[in-house]
């Protein structure tokens, strides 16, 4: 009789077993995370970069060794740069530094290590040259400006100065301190002495 009794409770085990382990199963979802794709930004070699204004005529163009876009602060990384701009007169100007960088939608360019800019300053003849280890351009409002010590060369004249300020539009140059040398203004030919 004990195995009867025990024959029974094996088979209403076995029957409940079945009926809560085979009755509906709750779901279980995975929970999905969708990331935005990772934007790797971009990088050339030889690279050139032209900025244009409404008018589509070239406000200035970066020349590149190697350029490299960084997404996450929204600026252009630039090897052995050369930038070219005009000034108001149509005169090209020219900057070269070791390393850059490209502010995007800032209309900032800054060049740093060993910069050199050449060009022709409004009203002469003679060029201009300015060298330093920093140097920014505002493409906007066309104004070159450093606070690193500056070298200002001009018709064999030679200035320096911590610190500077030109403003390519009107040709005016701010020596801003500590200022050496002395600058004496050349005549353009046919001007009265």
């Amino acid at each position: 009789m004990i195995y009867r009794i025990f024959a029974a409770l094996v088979f209403i085990v076995v029957i409940g077993g079945t009926i809560l382990l085979g009755g509906p199963q709750s779901e279980t979802t995975a929970t999905t995370v969708v990331e935005e794709p990772h934007d790797p930004g971009y990088a050339a070699r030889d690279a050139q970069l032209v900025q244009t204004g409404p008018d589509g005529h070239p406000l200035y163009t970066v020349d590149a060794d190697v350029i490299r876009q960084q997404p996450n602060d929204d600026t252009v990384q630039l090897e052995h740069a050369t930038l070219g701009f005009y000034d108001a007169n149509g005169a090209l100007w020219t900057a070269r530094g070791d390393e850059g960088q490209v502010g995007q939608d800032t209309g900032r360019v800054e060049l740093s290590g060993n910069v050199h800019v050449d060009g022709t300053p409004q009203g002469t003849t003679q060029p201009a040259q300015i060298t330093t280890q920093r140097l920014a351009f505002d493409t906007n409002t066309k104004i070159v400006s450093t606070k690193d010590p500056v070298t200002l060369t001009w018709s064999g004249q030679e200035m320096k100065s911590k610190g500077m300020r030109a403003t390519l539009n009107d040709g005016r140059v701010q020596l801003e301190s500590s200022v050496h040398g002395k600058a004496v203004p050349s005549r353009l030919p046919g001007s009265q002495k």
